[in-house]
């Protein structure tokens, strides 16, 4: 009996192992993992913010972002952010955004983003803000953008940037 029970758990182990893992904040649409959902607070008034996310397709296929929505806003799209000749150009992507197999786009400030407009609300530090992201073929998909500080540049990285900071605590106001 223990022998099956000790077997039982090696193969249990073996099998995690193989297994590519896919975090609880992860969301699973067909071949597509889409992670790290953030964005940023809003100041009080602001009408406008931006969505950022990865999204992985693990499949054989090409599957296309064609859309996104948002009850917090208006209005939202997808938007690409470049640089050309030293002048930033945003664009709407109106025929949406290629995700081809194997390969993972990643949605960040100062490129792929999406665009929340006509905001009904200040978005907060802390919230949790859900959006809809429609796929070509993975269809509809709900997801949640998780509120960082107004100055974030990546989702929260768990108290890591802090323990980069310099120490001030002995410094004199």
């Amino acid at each position: 009996m223990k022998a099956m029970l000790k077997d039982g758990l090696l193969a249990a182990f073996a099998l995690a192992l193989c297994v590519v893992p896919v975090r609880a904040s992860d969301v699973k649409a067909g071949d597509l993992v889409i992670s790290q959902a953030w964005s940023r607070a809003t100041p009080s008034g602001a009408k406008v913010a931006g969505g950022y996310l990865t999204i992985e397709n693990k499949g054989a296929a090409p599957d296309k972002l064609l859309s996104v929505s948002a009850e917090i806003a208006g209005k939202a799209d997808l938007h690409e952010m470049t640089t050309e000749n030293g002048v930033m150009k945003m664009r709407p992507l109106d025929k949406g955004l290629a995700i081809e197999p194997g390969k993972t786009v990643k949605f960040a400030p100062g490129g792929y983003h999406l665009m929340l407009q006509e905001l009904k609300a200040p978005l907060k530090q802390g919230d949790k803000v859900p959006v809809t992201l429609e796929f070509e073929k993975a269809g509809k998909v709900a997801v949640t953008l998780d509120v960082q500080g107004v100055g974030a540049q990546a989702p929260s990285d768990g108290g890591q940037m802090m323990k980069k900071m310099p120490d001030h605590s002995g410094m004199k106001m």
